[in-house]
């Protein structure tokens, strides 16, 4: 049980916040911090103070509007301070993290009488890396020998006179105290080619040798980190802490609470973190490439001793593989069958998938060769890494001054981890998969190269559920996973089965405090037009939506296919169209911005979005009256992850369509449906343009998981 003292600290924080905002207890607010602090206040421990029993998580789904992040965190910083436990707040995206750290937890601590500190902590690469800087200002002239050779890795350095101007200014910011070296603080938005030269990754930073040390934004961030009782991250950076064996960026699993907002998130992120991938032509230049300059650099430098030894290895190695390469490329021209698809986001990706996830014999006997040839080379550039170490600190002469080895580490450390990016795709590509459990997805892609095209080798778990159990939830002392859509068809089993949750997490849905019937209106017209056959649908959306939408401010029109929201938007009468944002012409913000200009000028507007628009997208008020879905968002069925997962449940008796397709569908629709409804005064209208959610038996099922709007289906 937990104790009275936990809970009379946790009742009177939530008193006192309710008191001094004027504010009246919402029910479901309520609900949910008793849920969070009778889970992890309740935790056996051992003598040193770690979990003992079953593993400690539970999910909670809360509708926008409870004020989920008051409630976790005040049944969450009270239990961790009282068990001797840090929290770690991780969210899915910058904008939800940025508003826990600079509103509600300081609002949190001014009105709840809780004393707790807390950090932000963002990967490496949201900070600016000086000596890059430095090196980018010295411009060209002072470019070292050693950097020219290996221009490809990003050590190109031409400065044009806007980068000039700006790089300037960050000096000047810096100097002065007025930046601190943290891209999110920069007053302007920056281009993600100006900032991805001034920042560097794990692989190339050399820490303590570096003579910026002292002032390195990264590392002062991360000083702060090791005293706080909360630190507000994302979801990435836990995953990759884990993948470490936790601990290593962030505090030990366990001894840290997790709270994972957004947490419906987790399980594709964790995906996408054991997935890799290759291309063929452009590894065999930088292949090709790195032999070069590697020959050119002995001939400059005759270096003694092991390094001498080792760089000596790389070149006959390097084109060794590039040869192995290229008969993989060639073998993959001749198997695959390019099919065009779509990814989420509408771009066209011709794919060709290995069905149930098995390739070729002779194709896994090169990758195999692969895999063996990058593991030497990455055997070879990590001894070269160490001993450059070892060079830096200038204990041991390897032959080269400590600032030679400093200035190298960088680019060894570049090579080392494309390396190594390369030996973890072929492991992936020729691992053959255990029987019981689900296979690895396998696939090509044709991509772009310039003038000439290059296929993109993949390969990815179709399932994060065993990864979570093992690194997560087994190992964490207590968590927390919430979102407004952990539910799908009403239930956790679709989350379950893909976060990989315990069997003995608890689970609970606790009600937003949104009156849907009176708020909103649910709309399913007669189009007289199957979603199936799409020329005839996309020809009734335009017909029937200038009037549909007619009357509304702000309007928000979701497709779940770039190609139909394209032709939809080209079919539409030429001045209705004026009034049309069309996602992918401007940036996300960018669109969204000039939409809001537009209803603040007295004007209609019209959003067309795709899957992104569908959710996370924040229009309040008259931003957005009306939401017009096209059609029941199923997933993209040409998508390599899911079609394999589908395959997967088929060999096992099962049935994909009812247990993927239809779950899935029904949660995009809930989130699609929460753009609605913003505030507790928003009002509006949702129409569906797709008559299967009446005809079809799971169309039945999707419509009752939907929010309880009033419903006027003709």
């Amino acid at each position: 049980m937990i104790s009275t003292e936990l809970k009379t600290t946790i009742q009177g924080a939530y008193s006192r916040f309710l008191e001094a905002k004027s504010l009246k207890p919402r029910y479901g607010q309520r609900l949910m911090i008793a849920e969070v602090a009778k889970v992890l206040g309740d935790i056996d421990t051992d003598d040193e103070g770690r979990r003992s029993g079953e593993p400690a998580v539970v999910a909670v789904e809360a509708g926008t509007g409870t004020g989920k992040t008051v409630a976790y965190s005040l049944a969450a910083i009270p239990t961790a301070k009282a068990a001797g436990k840090r929290l770690v707040i991780a969210t899915a995206t910058v904008a939800l993290q940025e508003q826990i750290v600079y509103k509600d937890l300081p609002d949190l601590m001014r009105n709840s009488g809780l004393n707790f500190s807390f950090a932000l902590a963002k990967g490496r690469g949201r900070y600016m890396c000086l000596s890059k800087l430095d090196m980018l200002l010295q411009e060209g002239h002072a470019q070292t020998a050693t950097a020219q050779l290996f221009e490809e890795e990003g050590f190109k350095i031409e400065v044009d006179e806007a980068s000039q101007k700006l790089f300037t200014s960050m000096i000047e910011k810096l100097a002065g105290n007025k930046w601190d070296g943290d891209r999110d603080s920069w007053s302007t938005a920056l281009e993600d080619a100006d900032w991805s030269r001034l920042t560097t990754d794990h692989s190339q930073c050399t820490n303590r040798h570096c003579p910026n040390f002292g002032q390195c934004a990264f590392y002062k961030a991360r000083e702060g980190m090791g005293k706080v009782d909360v630190i507000v991250t994302n979801h990435d950076m836990v995953l990759a802490d884990l993948a470490l064996g936790g601990g290593a960026v962030l505090p030990d699993p366990r001894d840290t609470i997790y709270v994972f907002d957004e947490g419906h998130h987790l399980p594709d992120k964790a995906i996408g973190h054991f997935a890799h991938y290759t291309r063929l032509r452009s590894t065999a230049d930088w292949l090709e490439t790195t032999a070069k300059n590697l020959t050119k650099l002995l001939a400059q430098h005759p270096l003694p001793g092991d390094l001498g030894k080792f760089i000596e290895q790389v070149p006959e190695l390097a084109r060794e593989i590039k040869t192995n390469q290229q008969f993989m490329f060639t073998a993959c021209e001749q198997v695959a069958d390019f099919k065009p698809g779509e990814d989420v986001e509408g771009r066209e990706r011709p794919r060709h998938r290995f069905v149930g996830g098995v390739i070729p014999e002779h194709m896994r006997e090169m990758g195999i060769e692969l895999k063996k040839g990058f593991a030497r080379l990455t055997d070879l550039f990590t001894r070269l890494t160490d001993l450059l170490k070892e060079g830096m600190d200038g204990e041991v002469n390897i032959g080269i001054a400590s600032n030679q080895a400093e200035e190298w580490y960088p680019l060894f450390g570049s090579l080392l981890s494309r390396s190594q990016g390369n030996w973890e795709l072929w492991t992936a590509f020729t691992t053959e998969d255990p029987e019981d459990n689900p296979p690895m997805a396998r696939w090509l892609t044709l991509a772009e190269s310039g003038s000439l095209f290059d296929i993109e080798v993949n390969a990815s778990p179709i399932l994060a559920a065993e990864m979570l159990r093992r690194n997560l939830w087994n190992v964490a002392y207590g968590a927390l996973v919430t979102s407004a859509t952990l539910t799908a068809l009403g239930t956790f089993d679709r989350f379950r089965m893909r976060a990989g949750l315990p069997k003995k997490a608890v689970t609970a849905v606790v009600p937003s405090p949104f009156h849907h019937a009176d708020a909103g209106v649910l709309r399913v017209p007669d189009l007289k037009a199957d979603p199936r056959d799409a020329a005839a649908h996309t020809a009734a959306i335009i017909r029937d939506l200038p009037e549909l939408v007619e009357g509304s401010r702000g309007t928000l029109v979701l497709f779940s296919s770039r190609k139909q929201m394209q032709d939809v938007f080209d079919g539409l009468d030429r001045d209705w169209r004026k009034q049309v944002f069309i996602q992918g012409n401007l940036s996300k913000q960018e669109t969204l911005n000039k939409h809001k200009a537009r209803v603040d000028g007295g004007d209609s507007s019209v959003l067309f979005g795709l899957a992104s628009f569908a959710e996370g997208v924040d229009l309040p008020g008259a931003y957005c009256e009306h939401v017009v879905i096209a059609k029941i968002p199923f997933s993209v069925p040409d998508d390599p992850v899911e079609a394999a997962l589908a395959e997967w449940i088929e060999a096992r008796g099962g049935n994909p369509f009812m247990e993927i397709s239809v779950p899935d569908a029904s949660l995009k629709l809930v989130q699609a449906c929460g753009r609605l409804l913003r505030t507790e005064e928003d009002r509006g209208t949702i129409t569906l343009l797709d008559r299967r959610l009446v005809t079809q038996r799971y169309g039945k099922a999707i419509l009752n998981a939907l929010p309880p709007f009033r419903r006027e289906i003709s």
